[in-house]
């Protein structure tokens, strides 16, 4: 039988920018900036407290997403406590494309492995388990994994494979004070592309890969996108034009995942009215204590 682990188990789990350009819902960076979330098995119910990002917003009970991804992880290890204590110290924005739901669905399967240090839960698993659970792999992977990854799925589930980023690269994000959602960001897309468009992004998404990890000085050819962020600019145009004000200047920048945060590489940050800038390293995954 699983045995529970007695006493707090505390994750840590970084930020994350998907696709950053033409790698659509496979290529994604986790950065450093960090949710901290500490869990331990309670005699019933479930109570959440969150401070930082989300603080009076976030629900304090088992909805909280944190509670379900941990409770869904539960119950696939095969056990099912009474209850559990969360306390959430956020740093990551909420809903502006910068993995803050896959933080919370990896954390919560991290704490439910680390609560159960006996059940065999591995790496594999709480991958397979938290693409899942947020539908697609892009966030999750390098949530987990760290550095830069490229996600897929088969008929297993989530898979990924952790490359290590070349050590000029100079992640900067810039973050708007407006949210966004991702169900908005996908409702825009159309239901097809142009073939010129998808060759297109098949070789620059194939270029994304060898930039990031041996030529940065590729990026800027490399980060260009034709299927997915000229059909999402007018859901965030402040984003939009503050990709093409980076570019034009020849500094590498995207929509960070769904938006309306953008990432960029090198280049002296700019001042962007509304918008936060955080140069940011690329980080490990997540980690238990």
């Amino acid at each position: 039988m699983t045995r529970l682990a007695t006493g707090a188990v505390t994750v840590k789990v970084p930020a994350t920018s998907a696709n950053l350009g033409p790698g659509f819902d496979s290529l994604g960076l986790a950065l450093g900036l960090y949710d901290e979330v500490t869990a331990e098995i309670a005699e019933d119910g479930v109570r959440v407290e969150v401070t930082g990002e989300g603080e009076g917003v976030l629900p304090g009970d088992e909805t909280h997403l944190v509670a379900r991804a941990a409770f869904r992880a539960f119950d696939h290890i095969g056990v099912r406590p009474a209850g559990l204590r969360l306390s959430c110290r956020n740093a990551i924005p909420q809903a502006r494309g910068l993995g803050s739901s896959s933080a919370a669905i990896v954390a919560g399967i991290s704490l439910a492995a680390a609560l159960c240090p006996d059940a065999g839960f591995g790496v594999e698993d709480r991958l397979r388990l938290a693409g899942e659970i947020e539908g697609h792999p892009d966030n999750v992977a390098p949530c987990l994994l760290g550095g830069f990854t490229i996600a897929w799925t088969d008929e297993r589930g989530a898979r990924a494979v952790r490359l290590e980023a070349h050590p000029d690269l100079k992640p900067v994000v810039y973050v708007p004070d407006g949210h966004g959602l991702t169900a908005h960001a996908r409702a825009a897309l159309p239901g097809r592309v142009p073939h010129v468009d998808a060759a297109f992004n098949a070789g620059r998404a194939a270029l994304l890969v060898h930039a990031v990890t041996s030529a940065p000085e590729l990026l800027l050819d490399a980060t260009d996108d034709r299927i997915h962020q000229r059909y999402r600019a007018a859901t965030m145009t402040r984003s939009a034009d503050l990709v093409a004000e980076l570019r034009d200047k020849g500094v590498p920048a995207a929509i960070s995942g769904a938006g309306p945060s953008v990432i960029a590489f090198g280049g002296t940050p700019i001042e962007a009215d509304g918008f936060r800038v955080s140069p940011l390293p690329v980080a490990d995954g997540a980690s238990a204590r």
